[in-house]
């Protein structure tokens, strides 16, 4: 046998080189027994004893009939009873089936993913069609979808369901995180790296309860996280890219292209005749500002475009931008009267563009390319810092083989969603009840709810939450029976340690209900509500500010539920703001209760609380009664009475009793 056929049989031979590093296994072998990682342990139940109160037993007396079940109402559904009568578990099993239901656990989940309608940062554009994803949220805990299948769309819908148009609507949890787009000159490595940044760390907090972004530049100092597994996760999603997916047929298309066209066609004659009134305005202006411009400009503008260098057409180029006026080098040249009709026709504009037609639909998607582009570790996180290439992988702490992916760039989402709902799995049904158990108690069993690492707080009670979680995976990933279970127990029902505030949604929700203003209408593309000067003057734009915040035709939109208002990220309301709507810009696994002077001022002062307080007044009548019942559910005491009428008898008007009534801790506080 010739010698290098004898080399190539040895080499052969050999066993194949470990995917997994032995010193990346040593490091991380000592930490697998933390209790996170170790599967749960299902404790014995004692037969009749409900689970909860077997392994949590109340420590106080229960509330009394009538505000617990306030409590149950504000909980499941954001907002005040309409009647405190009936039995317990009916009124529950009414509750759980209601659509408000899904609108408010839809409002925890989108929280939780830091879903808000626009990109955020300087420009902050709207995001046409991110609703649809906030609705098929909704729809999820409505039908009580069941929480695998849930984590399975969102992460990989286009492959494990393709051509399905909820499965990809899902895929916008995927996108539901900031995203900087701005104008420009643009680094698309660095912008691409953002938006895989964005994607890990939703998916480890979302649900793993994992701070893997902590290893982005490191490995994690207190977690078994290694920094080649932040990149292996990354490398699984290297082959997704952000798509707007069509979910018409071509006829729909051209129907919509059409409908545009019309819309389009009514603008064009307004858009003429203020085209006319700016015409020698942009030529005067072209006139003055000539003369300013650098020679080398000038010199290039003269020579014949055919004739020009690469140089002179890059001056040129950069003359004429100088040369075009922005609107507001126009507006300044206009004289007022032209001005005057000039706004004018801008407002009839607007005006026509209140019945802008919708868009064709599109799922505000991801989809899968052919060929991924290498992922590597990158130091200190800078991508253009590339050392060692990566396969894609799953944290070698919770996969010792690392997942074994394809190298395929199809189908990984799809592996790790697959992976995640492994009924073996430690982390997600664990943190997917915890999530639960917060939601309705105001803490979890583990108080950080995105964090179950080192630094974060040891569980309050391991067996119940192993109880909880094995329980979850036994009922199917059933999420209403374990919220049953929790509202069912003694635990749930016993009187409050620490009264919860209702949250800034189920405030002005509550608000809009005992006014008798609500609109319980569904679903839908985000409405604008009315906003303050001040905030609408930090609206950013680089155009013309005059129709920045167009508020909708139908005036009752505006008081829909607050899940349906425009969630902008730079741009919040005064009242949500106050009292600790999130910012959007990170996940917000549990809001905080902050207590400051500008809560009670926007309560009392605000145009919003005004108008609300005279509609409500409006509503009650005038009867003290009406206004005890409307908002807390109750008749007022004789104590109550004597100040209602104390109050009337010093020239109090209805408005301020209105203004009072919620203002009252009893209102804004769960019992």
């Amino acid at each position: 046998m010739k010698p290098f056929l004898v080399l190539i049989l040895c080499f052969s031979l050999l066993p194949a080189a470990p995917r997994v590093d032995p010193k990346e296994e040593a490091l991380v072998a000592k930490r697998r027994n933390y209790w996170a990682f170790r599967a749960p342990e299902r404790v014995a139940i004692p037969a009749g004893v409900h689970p909860i109160d077997h392994l949590e037993p109340a420590k106080r007396p229960l509330l009394e009939k009538r505000s617990l079940l306030r409590r149950l109402t504000l909980d499941l559904t954001g907002l005040p009873p309409t009647s405190l009568e009936g039995n317990y578990e009916q009124v529950l099993d009414k509750l759980m089936a209601s659509p408000r239901y899904g609108e408010r656990w839809g409002q925890k989940w989108l929280d939780v993913v830091r879903y808000a309608d626009t990109n955020g940062f300087e420009l902050d554009a709207e995001r046409p069609h991110a609703w649809r994803y906030r609705d098929y949220v909704i729809r999820s805990f409505n039908s009580n979808k069941p929480y695998n299948q849930f984590v399975r769309e969102q992460l990989a819908g286009d492959e494990l369901f393709p051509g399905n148009a909820e499965s990809l609507i899902a895929t916008g949890f995927l996108r539901a995180g900031p995203r900087h787009v701005v104008g420009g000159n643009q680094d698309e490595e660095q912008n691409r790296q953002e938006d895989l940044i964005e994607m890990t760390h939703a998916i480890s907090a979302t649900f793993m309860g994992m701070t893997m972004n902590c290893a982005r530049c490191h490995n994690h100092k207190f977690d078994p996280i290694l920094q080649a597994d932040y990149y292996r996760l990354q490398a699984i999603l290297a082959s997704t890219e952000f798509r707007e997916v069509q979910l018409v047929d071509g006829d729909s298309m051209l129907s919509a292209d059409a409908r545009e066209a019309r819309h389009e066609a009514l603008k064009k004659p307004l858009k003429d005749q203020i085209k006319e009134i700016e015409k020698p305005f942009r030529e005067q202006f072209r006139v003055e500002k000539l003369p300013t411009l650098d020679p080398s400009f000038r010199d290039a503008l003269k020579i014949d475009k055919e004739k020009r260098t690469e140089e002179q057409k890059r001056l040129a180029k950069e003359a004429e931008r100088q040369l075009s006026p922005t609107w507001d080098e126009v507006v300044a040249l206009i004289p007022p009267e032209l001005k005057a009709k000039r706004a004018a026709l801008r407002q009839k504009m607007h005006v026509i563009d209140l019945d802008e037609p919708d868009p064709a639909e599109h799922a505000y998607s991801v989809f899968t390319v052919d060929k991924a582009q290498p992922t590597h570790v990158l130091k200190i996180g800078d991508p253009r810092m590339k050392q060692q290439a990566v396969e894609a992988g799953l944290p070698l702490v919770l996969a010792p083989d690392l997942g074994d992916l394809s190298l395929d760039p199809h189908g990984r989402r799809a592996a790790l969603a697959n992976w995640l709902v492994n009924p073996s799995h430690p982390l997600t049904a664990r943190v997917m009840v915890n999530r639960i158990w917060q939601f309705r108690m105001g803490k979890g069993i583990v108080s950080t709810m995105n964090d179950f690492g080192a630094l974060g707080a040891r569980p309050s009670n391991l067996k119940l939450l192993d109880w909880l979680a094995t329980e979850f995976v036994q009922s199917g990933w059933d999420i209403k029976h374990i919220d049953r279970l929790i509202l069912t127990s003694k635990a749930y029902q016993q009187q409050a340690q620490q009264r919860r505030r209702m949250d800034a949604d189920s405030i002005r929700d509550s608000i809009l209900a005992v006014s008798g203003m609500l609109n319980l209408k569904m679903y839908g593309k985000p409405v604008k509500t009315p906003i303050e000067p001040e905030i609408y003057d930090i609206i950013f734009t680089e155009g013309e500010p005059d129709n920045l915040w167009p508020l909708p035709k139908d005036r009752s939109e505006m008081y829909r539920r607050t899940v349906y208002i425009l969630n902008r990220r730079t741009i919040r309301l005064p009242l949500l703001m106050n009292f600790d709507q999130p910012d959007t810009m990170s996940s917000c696994p549990e809001r905080p209760t902050s207590v400051h002077a500008l809560q009670g001022l926007t309560m009392l002062n605000s145009d919003f609380m005004q108008e609300q307080a005279k509609a409500f007044a409006v509503r009650a009548k005038g009867s003290v009664d009406q206004f005890y019942q409307l908002a807390l559910g109750r008749v007022p005491s004789a104590q109550e009475r004597l100040q209602a009428k104390d109050f009337f008898s010093k020239g109090g008007t209805a408005e301020d009793f209105a203004l009072a009534m919620f203002n009252r801790n009893d209102f804004i506080y769960l019992p």
